[in-house]
């Protein structure tokens, strides 16, 4: 396993496909690849290496969904209840419905309130602007600015349907966050730390960059129309007036396969319980019953191409993750986890092989096809050696 996905790597690099990654890939109870190639940054001949920290966007999700699980298992949250009730912002959501002649937006209140349920699996109603047309327009309409910014300001944004009757990908486990800190009591990141990070010895994430992350950071990239990359200026806020549950954690692929070999282990770490095995096995079933994970089609080209992953494969959402319904032509099973980041990096999760995988790379616009090939080429080596090995046995 480790040499073909070595190479495979490696020619990526070299042909310039990418600028570089960090690939990991274990079971419960073992890391069973691990790789780091090319340059971290294309205008310098730093190499790459293992514990080099990326920006995670969107696999802070995950993170988020299993510190929200803490308080449901002890009763503080429901998954049902109004998250009005703790999040009094969210108590009378508004559906913008359009915009009139003079170009002003339509609101109207929504028919349901949002439930925790719904903003982890992305039924609330809440969406991004890079896959939202409507979104785009309201935000530069009524001077709200995105969530990018960090300021509070940015949350205070209508729904685009009623909770609970269609799936999109948007800015729910941003409130989840929110959610947390108001129940807690805690600031995000505290919570992570004292119920995540530390159990699971994840010492490299975090929301702020840390004097030592700083110096392993990975630079940021853009691929040109003519497949070119580019590097370019990319920070998240350091000072946000909000920590972003949604996208805002830096870490390592090694801290990350720790959390994922969590999952696995049915919520344990060594001796550590962190969640009960019931509420892993919970936050991976589906919870969107008839409903779908749709098209996400691109409203900001610098930020994301379109997205449609396994294209004709049904998928359903559980607590914060995407369930592939069929097995991949990669060799996910059936019923696994898996979510990415805007950056381009990936994981998933698959319980019926006991194996997870991690691979990062630093480069814009999101869903960028060479990356994904590239990830499609690691997991592929991932399962040719677990086969590989099973026939041996």
């Amino acid at each position: 396993m480790q040499d073909e996905i070595d190479q495979a790597l490696q020619r990526a690099c070299e042909a310039g496909q990418i600028p570089g990654v960090v690939a990991m890939a274990a079971t419960g109870d073992e890391v069973i690849y691990r790789g780091a190639f090319g340059r971290r940054d294309l205008s310098t001949d730093t190499a790459m290496t293992e514990d080099n920290v990326f920006w995670l966007a969107s696999m802070t999700k995950a993170i988020t969904a299993a510190a929200v699980m803490r308080l449901v298992e002890q009763g503080r949250l429901s998954l049902d209840g109004s998250i009005g009730d703790v999040l009094p912002d969210l108590a009378s959501p508004m559906v913008l419905e359009g915009f009139d002649a003079d170009g002003a937006p339509q609101l109207r209140p929504a028919r349901n309130p949002i439930t925790l349920r719904h903003l982890l699996t992305h039924t609330a109603g809440f969406c991004y602007d890079m896959w939202n047309g409507d979104m785009v327009r309201y935000l530069a309409v009524s001077g709200t600015p995105p969530f990018r910014t960090g300021l509070k300001a940015a949350l205070r944004v209508p729904v685009m349907s009623d909770p609970g009757t269609r799936w999109e990908y948007g800015t729910s486990l941003d409130f989840t966050g929110q959610a947390i800190e108001a129940v807690s009591g805690a600031r995000l990141e505290a919570y992570f730390r004292d119920h995540l990070f530390t159990p699971l010895g994840m010492t490299d994430t975090a929301f702020r960059i840390g004097e030592s992350q700083r110096a392993r950071l990975v630079r940021m990239h853009s691929r040109g129309a003519d497949g070119s990359l580019t590097p370019i200026a990319f920070e998240i806020g350091q000072d946000p007036e909000f920590h972003a549950g949604g996208g805002g954690l830096y870490g390592t692929a090694g801290d990350y396969i720790k959390f994922v070999q969590m999952m696995l282990n049915r919520g344990r770490a060594g001796g550590l319980e962190v969640l009960k095995p019931e509420t892993v096995a919970l936050m991976g079933e589906n919870h969107i019953g008839e409903l779908t994970m749709t098209r996400m089609t691109s409203a900001i080209a610098t930020a994301t191409n379109d997205v449609d992953l396994y294209s004709g494969m049904e998928k359903k959402w559980g607590l914060s993750f995407m369930i592939n319904t069929a097995e991949t032509p990669e060799g996910r099973s059936p019923g696994s986890l898996a979510w990415a980041g805007l950056a381009n990096t990936y994981y998933w999760i698959d319980p019926a092989r006991d194996v997870a995988g991690v691979i990062l790379m630093q480069v814009l616009p999101f869903a960028d096809r060479t990356c994904l090939e590239v990830f499609a080429g690691f997991e592929r080596g991932v399962y040719a050696g677990l086969n590989a090995a099973q026939r041996a046995a």
